[in-house]
């Protein structure tokens, strides 16, 4: 008995590549392929390799081939929701990458290739929703890095190669099995915040100024203790729960 065939996928011709070709808000040319029903990578596509970013979000592509690497001009590159198991070693020849997303798909640890560390352009990185349990650490050669997504996987630790990123802004890696849940922000944070940020110590003000500061910081609690009356008290109800429009689009924003 033969070997049971998936779903066959919607072709994808030259024509219809051409005709999903948008002009994206800076100028650049975006291959807008989401959402077609895609169960292999279209090799057509390979023609217009001189776009600037490439769309294959929401599909059902198991893989992703080496010739990817032909997109050299390809600066954002999505492929969140489909069912990719592995990454070609071929991502990392992609120089010019700034975005790439990989969310909600079956990446394991093993499968993600070190080549992924020589993305040095790369600003974005979402490897949401999938099957790892760790982060390899040399994914902190990725100095320019501002906002990576972690979130919905296996892991119960980050390494501090990539937590003390220089540009990091964002760390999103709420849903994992941490160790310590109440320990989490230890592992998810780091970028500190404080309340307060002093430029000079007090020891080096003049008393005019240190009282003036002073003052100021009482004036800030004061307001910070005062409970509005029910009376003055605002009312945007509308506010407080989601449209039916926000309740219907709600997984789809979270798997963007």
């Amino acid at each position: 008995m033969g070997k049971k065939k998936g779903p066959k996928g919607k072709k994808i011709t030259l024509k219809i590549a051409k005709n999903s070709i948008r002009i994206s808000f800076d100028g650049g040319r975006r291959l807008d392929l989401s959402k077609m029903g895609i169960t292999t990578f279209p090799k057509c596509i390979l023609k217009l390799a001189d776009v600037d970013e490439l769309d294959l979000s929401r599909n059902m592509l198991k893989k992703i081939p080496s010739n990817i690497e032909k997109f050299k001009n390809l600066r954002w590159l999505d492929l969140h929701s489909n069912q990719l198991e592995e990454l070609p070693k071929a991502i990392g020849t992609l120089q010019k990458l700034f975005y790439l997303n990989i969310s909600n798909n079956k990446l394991t640890t093993k499968n993600l290739p070190e080549e992924l560390n020589l993305l040095k352009n790369l600003n974005i990185l979402n490897l949401g929703l999938n099957c790892l349990d760790s982060i390899p650490t040399s994914l902190g050669a990725l100095k320019e890095l501002r906002e990576v997504g972690l979130f919905d996987n296996a892991l119960t630790t980050i390494p501090n190669s990539v937590k003390t990123l220089p540009k990091l802004k964002k760390l999103n890696a709420e849903r994992n099995p941490f160790p310590d849940s109440t320990n989490q922000e230890e592992h998810v944070d780091s970028i500190k915040r404080v309340e307060r940020l002093y430029l000079v110590q007090e020891k080096d003000l003049c008393c005019s100024c240190l009282k003036m500061c002073q003052d100021k910081r009482d004036t800030q609690n004061k307001l910070k203790n005062v409970t509005p009356s029910p009376s003055k008290k605002p009312s945007f109800s509308l506010l407080l729960t989601p449209n039916s429009s926000a309740k219907n689009n709600q997984e789809e924003w979270r798997l963007r």
